[in-house]
C-alpha cells in the first residue's frame, strides 16, 4: 500500500519561499507520477504540479508557472515542491498524491499560509 506524507508548510510573508516534501513509502517512486494538489478554504481541490516518472515531463498550473518547481529524489523516495514568490492566493492545504489521484492515498496535507 502506497503511503504519502506531506511536510514543510508554514506561515510565510508575501514574496517568501517554502519547500514542501512528499515522502513516499510502500513502493518505489520510480514507477509513479506524483502530483501536488491544493485546496483553499471554500474552493475545490486543484492540481498544482506533477512530475512524470516515465518521461520526466512536468506540468504546472498557470497560476504557479515560473514560481513553483517540482523535483524528485528517487533515492530518497521523495518529491519536492519549491515555492517562490508566494502570494496570498497560494494559501491552501497542499497535498501530494499519484497523478491522476487515487482517493485512498489522500493524506492530511500541509498548511501553507501566505500573509503579512
Amino acid at each position: 500500500q502506497l503511503q504519502l506524507v506531506e511536510s514543510g508548510g508554514g506561515l510565510v510573508q508575501p514574496g517568501g519561499s517554502l519547500r514542501l516534501s512528499c515522502a513516499v513509502s510502500g513502493a518505489s517512486l520510480d514507477y509513479y507520477t506524483i502530483g501536488w494538489f491544493r485546496q483553499a478554504p471554500g474552493k475545490k481541490r486543484e492540481g498544482v504540479s506533477c512530475d512524470s516518472s516515465s518521461d520526466g515531463s512536468v506540468y504546472y498550473a498557470d497560476s504557479v508557472k515560473g514560481r513553483f518547481t517540482i523535483s524528485r529524489d528517487n533515492a530518497k523516495n521523495t518529491v519536492y515542491l519549491q515555492m517562490n514568490s508566494l502570494k496570498p492566493e497560494d494559501t491552501a492545504v497542499y497535498y501530494c498524491n499519484r497523478d491522476p489521484p487515487v482517493v485512498d492515498y489522500w493524506g492530511q496535507g500541509t498548511q501553507v499560509t501566505v500573509s503579512s
